[in-house]
C-alpha cells in the first residue's frame, strides 16, 4: 500500500511540473500583411483573419494580439481561464488606430467573451452594422452560462460603434455592450467584472445593459461590478443599466448627445439599476436625453434596495434629474420594492426641457417619485430650473404619483430649489413626506410644509436680473448664498460638501 501511495504521489508531482512548465503563447493577427497558412506565433508569421483562432485553446498567460490599423471581419469568440497571476489578454499591438472587428451582416455580436476568468480585452474597436435593424444585436457580448462564477473580466479602452439593434425594448432592443449571465443546470454569475475607459458611439437601442437573475424567487446577483470612465454618445435609449447585481459601482461616466429617434412607445433614461442591491452611482454626467417617456438623467428603479445616487451632474434632459420608482403591480415574490434610495449632492440644470408630448402630456418633473417607494432620502441637491422650452411644458420640482400605489416616508432636506418661472410640488396621495431646511428660490404653488425653510431674496433677484442659465446661473447662486465660485461643481466632492455644510 505504501508503494502504491508513493507511486501516485510521484505521478501527481510529474503532472504538476508538466503543467507549470507550459509556456504562455502569443497569437498575432495582421489584417494587411498576415497569412492564415502561417503559425501566427510571431509578428512575422501573423495570421490574416480571425479564422486562425478557431482551434486555439487559451491558457493562463496567453495573448491574442491584433495589429493596429487593420480591419477584421467576422465574429471573435474568446473563452479562456486565466489566473490572478497569469491573465489572458486580447489586445492591440503596433502603431496607428485601434484594430477593428466588424461583424457580419447577420451577426448578433462581433465579439463574445464566453465562460472566462481573469481575462482582459483592451484597446480594440468593434462595429456591428447590419443592412437593417435587428433585435438583440450588440457589439460586445460578455456571457456566463451554466459555468458557475466568472471572475475578474476586464474590458478596457474598447470602442464600440454603429450597432443598429432594434429601437423597441419589447422586441429585444440592441446595445453596444451586453452582459448576460444565467443557466438552467448551473447558477452562473459574474464577480468583479470591470468595464472602463470605453467609448460607445451610435449604438441602438442602448449603450450598456445586463440580463441576469432578476426575480427575488431566484436571486443570484453578480457582484462587485465596476463601470467607470466611459463615454457614451449618440445613443437614444438607456445608457448604463445593471440588472441582477449587488454592490455595483458606476462612476465618472459621461452620456451626451442622445438623438430623438425612439418610437413614441419607448421609455429610457441615462444611468439606472433594475433588480439590484447596494448600487452606487457617483460623479457621472448625463445630458440631452430625449426619450419620449422618462428621459431623466438618473433613476433608482423598482426591485432595488439601497441605491445611492450622489455627486452627479444632470442637465438639458427632456425629463428631470431623477426618477425613483416601484411597481406596486408586480408580486412580492418577484419584486423587493424600492427601499432605501438616497439621492444627495447632485446638480440639475435646465432639465425638464421637453418639447413634445409624452403619453402623459408634457410631463417632466425635476424629481419624479412613482409608485409605492419607501424610505427615500433626497438631500443637498441643487435643482436649477430654467425657463420652459414651451409654455405647455411641465414645471414641477417634485411629483409623487401612482404606479400601483404611492410613496411612503420620503425625507427631503437641505436642497436648493430654484425656478425662473412658477413651479409646484405635487404630493398626490403619498404619505409621511418630511421637508426640512430646504431653500425655495422663486414662486411655488403647493409649497410643502417646511419648518426650517430658507429663502434668499438677494440670490433670487440677482438670478432673475441676469436671466442666468447653466453654470453662470449656478455660479451666481453659489456666490450669493455663500460660496466663492463653483470650483469643479459636480465632480468636486469637497466643493459641494463645503457649499452645503457652510
Amino acid at each position: 500500500m505504501k508503494k502504491i501511495i508513493c507511486f501516485f504521489s510521484i505521478l501527481l508531482s510529474l503532472l504538476w511540473m508538466s503543467c507549470s512548465n507550459q509556456t504562455a503563447s502569443s497569437y498575432y493577427l495582421d489584417a494587411v500583411n498576415g497569412d492564415d497558412s502561417q503559425n501566427g506565433l510571431t509578428e512575422a508569421t501573423a495570421w490574416k483573419s480571425l479564422s486562425g483562432l478557431r482551434n486555439v485553446e487559451l491558457k493562463p498567460g496567453d495573448r491574442i494580439r491584433l495589429k493596429r490599423g487593420g480591419t477584421f471581419t467576422g465574429e471573435l469568440e474568446i473563452s479562456g481561464q486565466g489566473t490572478p497571476d497569469n491573465r489572458i489578454y486580447v489586445e492591440a499591438y503596433g502603431e496607428g488606430d485601434k484594430p477593428c472587428i466588424v461583424g457580419n451582416d447577420t451577426s448578433l455580436y462581433a465579439v463574445r467573451i464566453f465562460n472566462s476568468d481573469y481575462l482582459t480585452l483592451r484597446n480594440i474597436a468593434i462595429v456591428n452594422t447590419g443592412k437593417e435593424r435587428r433585435p438583440h444585436r450588440t457589439g460586445l457580448k460578455i456571457e456566463c452560462r451554466d459555468y458557475g462564477v466568472s471572475r475578474n473580466i476586464v474590458v478596457d479602452g474598447v470602442d464600440v460603434r454603429d450597432v443598429n439593434g432594434s429601437l423597441v425594448k419589447e422586441e429585444g432592443g440592441g446595445s453596444g455592450i451586453l452582459i448576460v449571465n444565467g443557466g438552467k443546470d448551473i447558477v452562473s454569475v459574474f464577480d468583479s467584472l470591470t468595464i472602463e475607459n470605453c467609448h460607445i458611439l451610435r449604438c441602438a437601442r442602448n449603450a450598456m445593459i445586463w440580463s441576469g437573475y432578476s426575480s427575488r424567487e431566484n436571486w443570484h446577483p453578480s457582484k462587485h461590478t465596476i463601470v467607470r470612465n466611459n463615454l457614451i454618445e449618440e445613443v437614444p435609449g438607456d445608457g448604463i443599466v445593471p440588472i441582477g447585481c449587488d454592490s455595483t459601482l458606476i462612476e465618472h461616466n459621461v452620456m451626451r448627445n442622445c438623438p430623438a429617434i425612439l418610437p413614441d412607445s419607448e421609455a429610457a433614461a441615462g444611468i439606472w439599476p433594475w433588480s439590484c442591491d447596494n448600487t452606487v452611482i457617483q460623479f457621472n454626467e448625463v445630458s440631452d436625453h430625449k426619450a419620449p417617456w422618462d428621459a431623466q438623467g438618473f433613476d433608482s428603479d423598482w426591485n432595488c434596495r439601497n441605491t445611492l445616487i450622489q455627486y452627479n451632474y444632470s442637465h438639458d434632459n427632456d425629463g428631470g434629474m431623477v426618477l425613483i420608482c416601484n411597481s406596486g403591480e408586480s408580486p412580492a415574490t418577484f419584486n423587493a420594492g424600492n427601499v432605501g434610495t438616497v439621492i444627495r449632492y447632485n446638480i440639475s440644470i435646465n432639465d425638464g426641457r421637453r418639447t413634445r408630448p409624452t403619453r402623459a402630456g408634457m410631463f417632466s418633473p425635476s424629481i419624479h417619485i412613482a409608485g409605492p417607494v419607501k424610505n427615500t432620502t433626497i438631500s443637498h441637491n441643487i435643482i436649477h430650473a430654467n425657463r420652459r422650452a414651451t409654455k405647455e411644458a411641465d414645471r414641477s420640482m417634485i411629483t409623487s404619483d401612482s404606479w400601483g400605489g404611492y410613496s411612503d416616508s420620503t425625507f427631503v432636506w437641505g436642497n436648493i430649489f430654484y425656478t425662473q418661472e412658477a413651479s409646484t410640488f405635487n404630493f398626490t396621495k403619498s404619505t409621511n413626506d418630511v421637508f426640512e431646511g430646504n431653500y425655495y428660490l422663486g414662486t411655488f404653488k403647493m409649497k410643502p410644509a417646511d419648518k426650517d425653510a430658507r429663502s434668499v431674496s438677494e440670490a433670487y433677484q440677482k438670478l432673475v436680473e441676469k436671466d442666468a442659465d447653466g453654470f453662470e446661473g449656478l455660479s451666481v447662486l453659489m456666490d450669493t448664498i455663500g460660496i466663492a465660485g463653483s470650483e469643479g461643481v459636480f465632480v468636486n466632492e469637497n466643493a459641494i460638501r463645503r457649499f452645503f455644510d457652510r
